[in-house]
């Protein structure tokens, strides 16, 4: 699958114990297996199962995700800011590719 683009959008910024809003996205098709193409086949499913979010190694939220998701799915959560460090993305797709996106952010 071409061009598949992971997004995030982080406060780079937050005051300690501040709740801060954490929003992804992922560009991609969600391919859910039940379509059929031009010849008349069936296109098979390709679809991201699961998303996770890390900050400084630890596993902060988690998803699994189903065909009944969207394409180019959106996810927000809020976290409580109580340390400076860095964010890991990933979006796991069936097959076990990964899309992995990385953003810091720091507390005072």
């Amino acid at each position: 699958m071409a061009n598949i683009k992971p997004r995030v959008r982080i406060p780079r910024k937050a005051k300690a114990g501040e709740v801060v809003e954490i929003k992804s996205l992922i560009e991609h098709k969600m391919e859910t297996g039940q379509r059929k193409g031009k010849d008349g086949n069936k296109i098979p499913r390709k679809i991201i199962n699961r998303f996770e979010c890390k900050f400084e190694g630890d596993l902060v939220f988690a998803s699994d995700w189903h065909p009944a998701i969207s394409a180019n799915p959106y996810l927000a959560f809020h976290m409580r800011a109580e340390k400076t460090g860095e964010f890991e993305f990933k979006w796991i797709e069936d097959g076990g590719a990964e899309y992995v996106k990385k953003a810091k952010m720091t507390v005072s």
